[in-house]
């Protein structure tokens, strides 16, 4: 009777199990749905930053290129403005040309235009200014801003340069065999600049050659010697150059002036004499060598004859007839 009584009880016990699993599951489905709402909320948004982050990556990065500029001021009222325009790619630096810069004379908040240049083959181009229509500052600065627009690949770019106004004068003395040249350094306003150091150059083929230096004086004046026995052109003509290199005010400023003080040394292409060390051997040399190519390369015609005259003189053997 007992198993019978536990027999009979077990599918009721199944049902009452099924019964109970059903109300769990109606219990907590509003929970796992809202979780299930929860966790593919984020996922779009992950997607949208996925995509953002691809579009940035995509985007190419732009290029920030930089302008270095040097002033010259020169003895003849102009002012030469030096601009440099390159940039740094891939931790190495290149020069930008075919590039247009555009110079402005910069009076307060009014920028007048100087012209623009377009950079040569090594990123750099030349202005050429003439400094008595330029406005000074309050202090007798000039100030000039060169500009560079940009392009699709290159952000805009600008430099700005400042110095006061000067000017060198340098005279050239000879007096019988001494020869040296005197230098003078005079503000904007025709004062005399002292304690600034000015150099004496003269003008080779690749870059001036520097003769000496000196300091001016109260005066702003200072001399020093040239020497004898440089090198100059046919007519012994040199180009003598003062230059200002880098003052704290001023900036750089150069003069110059043609003296015929040089050894004249003629530009026309004279043929060398016969020598070892020229272009020209000496004709006994010339014939010995001749000769010995002669009897070398005779050997060999003769050893090349002679395998072709072997070869004609070996007897051929007729095949025989069966």
């Amino acid at each position: 009777m007992r198993t019978l009584f536990a027999s009979n009880n077990k599918p009721a016990r199944r049902q009452e199990r099924g019964i109970l699993v059903l109300l769990l599951c109606l219990l907590f489905s509003p929970l796992l749905l809202k979780a299930q709402g929860d966790t593919t909320q984020p996922a779009a948004t992950d997607t949208t930053a996925v995509a953002a982050t691809t579009e940035e990556a995509a985007a190419p990065e732009m290029i920030s290129p930089s302008i270095s500029l040097t002033g010259i001021q020169q003895a003849n009222n102009s002012i030469i403005i030096k601009a440099a325009l390159k940039a740094k790619a891939n931790g190495q630096f290149y020069q930008l040309y075919r590039m247009k810069l555009q110079a402005f004379a910069v009076n307060g908040e009014e920028e007048i235009p100087l012209g623009h240049v377009i950079t040569d083959g090594m990123g750099k181009a030349i202005f050429t200014i003439k400094n008595d229509s330029l406005p000074a500052d309050a202090e007798g600065k000039l100030n000039f801003k060169v500009v560079f627009a940009g392009n699709k690949m290159m952000d805009p770019a600008e430099e700005v340069l400042s110095f006061k106004k000067a000017k060198l004068e340098i005279t050239p003395v000879k007096e019988d065999s001494l020869m040296s040249v005197q230098v003078k350094l005079v503000d904007g306003a025709g004062n005399p600049v002292k304690d600034a150091t000015v150099g004496i150059f003269v003008k080779r083929l690749i870059q001036p050659q520097k003769l000496g230096e000196a300091t001016t004086d109260e005066n702003g004046e200072a001399v020093i010697e040239f020497p004898n026995g440089i090198p100059g052109d046919e007519k012994g003509n040199l180009t003598i150059i003062g230059r200002v290199d880098e003052n704290e005010t001023f900036g750089n400023l150069e003069a110059s002036s043609v003296q015929p003080w040089g050894v004249a040394v003629s530009n026309k292409s004279v043929e060398q004499p016969r020598a070892l060390w020229s272009s020209h051997p000496p004709l006994w040399m010339l014939i010995t060598f001749i000769v010995l190519m002669a009897a070398v390369w005779g050997h060999y015609i003769v050893i090349v004859y002679e395998m072709f005259r072997l070869r004609k003189e070996e007897p051929h053997t007729e095949p025989q007839k069966n």
